[in-house]
């Protein structure tokens, strides 16, 4: 199995933060990581167009030659093919909460972050839109306050005390707004000091490069 990635953008970067969780749980999945170079337009050229026809990171090889190309789709594959140490774990109530709150943290922030950081400094070099970003921000309130009260029983991680698929999502977003130098936290210790305890974690330390 090969996952094709690139190590800023948040969807290859959740499916690396998942790998690196699973293996500090002691299922070594035996998956070789391969850079796709998107400054250079790697993402664009034919060769990686048959893995990902839309011209995006990541896409994953399974053993037959096939590829599936979105991120919680491969994390769950991995879920199902190796079930032992899995991250979605309880009774069928807990993992659906769980992964509640990773579509949450996914759809209402992870995809503003994202424009959010184009709009501000894009690496891409895509030009400023203010107004963009301050609406993108505005639209990011509602969740980070959510995300805020989830946090205030003091768990250490976001489902409790046992890292989840959610924690990767949002730490690999977090590291994007790092590298744009961004903050959207806000006024919100509960989750600016889960952040500082998630990038202390192993896997993070592994895989986090800003």
């Amino acid at each position: 199995m090969k996952l094709y990635k690139v190590a800023l953008a948040p969807n290859p970067t959740k499916v690396m933060l998942y790998i690196a969780e699973r293996a500090e749980l002691g299922t070594d999945m035996g998956i070789e990581q391969i850079t796709v170079n998107t400054v250079k337009g790697q993402h664009r050229e034919p060769e990686h167009l048959v893995r990902n026809p839309f011209g995006t990171v990541p896409a994953f090889e399974l053993d037959d030659g096939t590829f599936i190309k979105e991120s919680l789709a491969i994390i769950q594959y991995l879920e199902d093919k190796f079930p032992d140490n899995a991250l979605f774990t309880g009774t069928a109530e807990d993992k659906a909460h769980a992964r509640d709150l990773e579509r949450i943290i996914d759809l209402r922030l992870a995809g503003p972050m994202g424009g959010y950081g184009h709009a501000v400094n894009s690496p891409l070099g895509y030009p400023k839109d203010p107004e963009k970003a301050a609406q993108l921000l505005e639209n990011m309130q509602k969740a980070l306050n959510y995300l805020e009260d989830v946090l205030a029983d003091d768990r250490p991680l976001l489902t409790g005390d046992r890292v989840s698929v959610a924690d990767c999502t949002l730490a690999a977003s977090l590291q994007f707004m790092r590298f744009v130098e961004a903050d959207v936290m806000g006024e919100r210790p509960r989750l600016r000091a889960w952040d500082e305890r998630y990038r202390e974690r192993p896997a993070a330390k592994a895989v986090l490069k800003w």
